[in-house]
């Protein structure tokens, strides 16, 4: 998926132009990919919690979530947490995913919201 280079901490919250179907589909058909969105599916996390759920590496859930984030599947906050440090808190923003084949041709569609 071609994504504008951005620095660690520039990140778009709303994709500049929604991801095609081969975008998402190719995103999406990564096996840790969808065990990270599946995680912030469940419950907003933070990145460690993400981590955890999904059972793969920090590194590999906070690169995953940026390809998300970028593809505006995900959002994100920050929050400063108990002990005083800014905290960075991951939100599934698409509710359903459907794929249709017509004649051919792949359509994919993304709802967002409740």
């Amino acid at each position: 998926m071609a994504v504008r280079p951005q620095s660690r901490h520039e990140h778009a919250e709303e994709p500049t132009s929604p991801p095609t179907t081969a975008e998402l589909l190719d995103l999406l058909g990564d096996e840790y990919t969808r065990r990270v969105f599946e995680a912030v599916s469940e419950c907003p996390r933070g990145g460690r919690a993400v981590a955890e759920a999904a059972g793969v590496s920090r590194a590999t859930a906070y690169r995953r979530l940026n390809e998300l984030r970028d593809a505006g599947l995900v959002t994100s906050e920050h929050h400063i947490s108990s002990d005083g440090h800014h905290r960075e808190q991951f939100t599934a923003s698409a509710r359903h995913l459907s794929v249709s084949l017509d004649d051919g041709d792949i359509e994919a569609a993304v709802s967002f919201g409740l």
